[in-house]
């Protein structure tokens, strides 16, 4: 670390840094964009770790990852701050808040889940999470379409999702490769960068923080230090994945799990959002791991806890596991299979932020790196705008069919099924997000209290044969 700090407060101790973790960490509800804005007001408005410049350089290459940006802008700066153990445990302290959290909610789910008032509650959560998705198309958009060619990209986005099928990784790759083209020829459609909402708040210059504009010893590139990193942490990941393949047989639950969260952590691009897009689909009509409702109930469960929206895929896994436990107990199966989830999904995002973060510490000023985050992100708000349809048909609906020829593939609504008290549900939090401006958590309550009220309402309609 440098010598002497700009400025002339004492530089932060690892301990020190250790409780602002914590702290971000049991704070980081709202999604991707609430986290960020909870880093960027704590990490460089009050604790004046680092400038407006230097984190958004970092948000930039976090938001070009596969996986959850926010908990890798938080191990970015860990490790910025105080090497490899900083960045470690700022991302533990990131997801741990969440992982208690949904592996509890878990466990009620599975024992209980089939009862009335949770059945409610869930059914209330549901609406309200597609309001939160909308948002989120609504927020992302209005940041990142700002000309005609990223309102171009969007639209082909998700007609190529949507109606073709296209796979994710394939649209996000095109989108990077037509934005560095785009810089390299000089387009201005390309110049400036989106993000998953702006941090906002205050303008902080870099040379006034801790860390000013200064390069630490440790940020350089080493040939050695990439080896020695990269074989860590591709053993931890990807050998128990190779052991569960070799010991259970790949149709095993276990193998199928770390198989395919390990795929996911690697082509999954674009933040939170557009990776349950993939998850989703994936999980629901090829494993058949769980129904679309469930699905919901996951993301209901995630949006209301601390910790990386992602999180919902630990309920997937715990889900899975659950319904084909074999001779485990299926409890005992399904925590460990929503461990499992966890493990693949996240260890691969420390490996992406120690291999390249010091690479990308030498391009902070790299246009062409920039212009491809632009028609990415503008890539993905097509992508999340198909995730808010896909989730809409199957809370709206009870039956939805899979149409497909002439080239097309898409799911399409039995209009006959259309759920009544879903469809006036879903305009209250709509009304609560877009009119009134309420906050999340507070939409999701709102509509969790209306949902059990309108399932106990039911039960005694039906006990009185009404």
């Amino acid at each position: 670390m440098p010598a002497t700090p700009p400025t002339d407060r004492p530089y932060p101790t690892l301990r020190d840094a250790t409780r602002i973790w914590a702290r971000i960490g049991l704070l980081s509800f709202g999604g991707p964009a609430g986290q960020i804005a909870l880093m960027h007001r704590v990490l460089v408005e009050e604790q004046k770790w680092l400038g407006e410049r230097r984190f958004l350089h970092a948000l930039n290459y976090c938001m070009l990852l596969p996986g959850p940006e926010a908990m890798q802008l938080a191990v970015y700066i860990g490790w910025l701050m105080h090497r490899t153990v900083g960045g470690i445990i700022a991302g533990v302290l990131f997801v741990l808040p969440g992982l208690v959290a949904i592996m509890g909610l878990s466990w009620i789910y599975a024992i209980w889940g089939d009862t009335g008032v949770l059945e409610g509650l869930f059914f209330g959560l549901k609406a309200a999470v597609l309001a939160i998705v909308l948002q989120a198309v609504v927020r992302i958009g209005s940041r990142t379409l700002r000309n005609p060619t990223t309102v171009a990209i969007a639209a082909a986005s998700f007609l190529a999702i949507f109606a073709f099928g296209v796979p994710f990784p394939v649209i996000i790759l095109t989108a990077a490769l037509l934005g560095f083209a785009g810089a390299r020829a000089g387009l201005a459609a390309f110049d400036g960068g989106g993000g998953h909402g702006g941090p906002g708040g205050a303008q902080v210059d870099d040379a006034d923080t801790l860390l000013g504009d200064e390069t630490p010893a440790h940020t350089r590139v080493s040939t050695g230090w990439a080896i020695r990193i990269s074989a860590v942490f591709l053993s931890l990941w990807l050998l128990p994945v190779a052991a569960l393949f070799l010991w259970l047989g790949p149709q095993n639950v276990f193998a199928q799990i770390a198989g395919f969260f390990s795929v996911m952590a690697v082509v999954t691009f674009g933040g939170a959002y557009a990776v349950l897009a993939y998850v989703a689909q994936q999980a629901v009509e090829t494993y058949g791991w769980l129904a679309p409702g469930e699905m919901l109930d996951g993301l209901g469960m995630a949006e209301t806890t601390p910790g990386p929206l992602i999180m919902v895929t630990q309920f997937v896994g715990f889900m899975g596991a659950l319904r084909d436990a074999g001779p485990l107990p299926p409890l005992l199966a399904a925590t460990l299979g929503g461990l499992l989830t966890t493990w693949v999904t996240f260890v691969p995002c420390f490996l992406w932020i120690f291999l390249g973060a010091p690479f990308i510490e030498r391009l902070r000023d790299n246009h062409a790196l920039t212009a491809a985050l632009t028609a990415v992100t503008a890539a993905v708000v097509g992508v999340i705008l198909n995730l808010a349809l896909w989730f809409g048909l199957h809370v709206l609906f009870t039956e939805v069919r899979s149409v497909t020829g002439m080239g097309l593939d898409l799911d399409w609504p039995v209009w006959t099924t259309l759920d009544v008290a879903a469809l006036l549900l879903v305009c209250v939090a709509l009304i609560g997000v877009f009119r009134l401006r309420l906050g999340a958590i507070t939409v999701l309550g709102l509509c969790a209290a209306a949902g059990v009220a309108l399932q106990l309402a039911r039960g005694a309609g039906a006990t009185l044969g009404v």
